[in-house]
């Protein structure tokens, strides 16, 4: 396989624990367009196995139809399981035209092929307000995606065109996942830490039109049950379970919400990593209904304090 497939590309795929059926609107509090379903997993697309290659008639690999029939057989196999996508753009944008090519194409096979399952573009973008009218051009309208997520330092203003998007998810940065996030969001802010500040914010001044979520990692379960007290029923974005050190047990008792559910829980490398071989795409289930089961089995344990 080619080495620059190897890690070409992401597609993450999430599970949300929501007991309405998948026909239903959305509900109250929850982004039109964030993840509804009975499910809690986001699975990824980040490696290719050999066996998906395609080639072109000159033998060369073919980058965005490897890239495509990946991603759409990650799709077929979990469609069912999952509340949402969300491709990683980073790795499309790595290859450039040709991997901007292959989001484009992804996208339109999860609306193709799980129309009621949303995707969430993690973009991590922000900008002033007139960059940012171009990076929701071509999230939304362009890439067609459902949700994207963005970062708050700009400030609310700043990130207007995408809150004015209403009928989009817009999940802002707010306690990442990653060891040394601290460097920023624990910094004190009379008195409080800056990233229950930027939770504050987002629930009480930027979600007029109830379109918002959060990112908050598993890695970090005390200050993932702050942010819920704080958000109120507010979707969470949860990375980090799995390879980053995350618990299920930990994360669901303490991000779940006043109905049981508002939970967008991120698994990637363990999922579509769970095989290179010509049974990736039923790997990638099995690990996907494993999680799914634990999930359930951790909405048992008592809320975390």
């Amino acid at each position: 396989m080619d080495a620059a497939l190897g890690s070409g590309f992401g597609l993450d795929s999430m599970y949300t624990y929501s007991p309405a059926p998948k026909s239903s609107p959305a509900l109250p509090h929850q982004p039109s367009r964030l993840p509804r379903h009975e499910s809690n997993e986001i699975s990824g697309l980040n490696k290719i196995p050999k066996v998906i290659e395609q080639r072109n008639s000159q033998g060369e690999v073919d980058l965005v139809g490897t890239m495509v029939a990946f991603n759409r057989a990650i799709i077929e196999a979990t469609r069912d399981l999952v509340c949402a996508y969300k491709p990683n753009s980073a790795f499309y944008e790595a290859h450039g035209y040709l991997g901007m090519k292959a989001l484009q194409q992804t996208i339109a096979s999860i609306h193709e092929l799980a129309p009621k399952v949303p995707v969430i573009l993690d973009a991590k973008r922000a900008d002033i307000g007139n960059t940012n009218n171009g990076y929701v051009a071509a999230a939304f309208d362009f890439l067609k995606a459902d949700a994207i997520t963005v970062h708050p330092y700009l400030g609310g203003a700043a990130l207007q065109p995408f809150l004015d998007r209403a009928e989009k998810g817009i999940i802002v940065l707010c306690r990442n996942s990653n060891p040394d996030s601290g460097e920023f969001q624990n910094l004190l802010v009379d008195g409080e830490p800056f990233y229950r500040v930027v939770a504050r914010h987002v629930a009480r001044k930027w979600n007029k039109n109830e379109n918002c979520g959060l990112v908050v990692g598993a890695t970090f379960p005390e200050e993932l049950s702050e942010v819920r007290e704080i958000v109120g029923d507010m979707p969470l974005l949860i990375p980090g379970i799995g390879a980053q050190g995350g618990s299920v047990e930990t994360t669901v008792p303490a991000a779940r919400d006043s109905q049981g559910k508002g939970m967008i829980i991120n698994s990637s490398r363990a999922i579509i990593f769970a095989s290179e071989g010509v049974n990736f795409a039923e790997a990638a289930r099995s690990e996907t209904e494993k999680l799914h089961e634990l999930i359930k089995e951790s909405l048992l344990l008592p809320t975390s304090p």
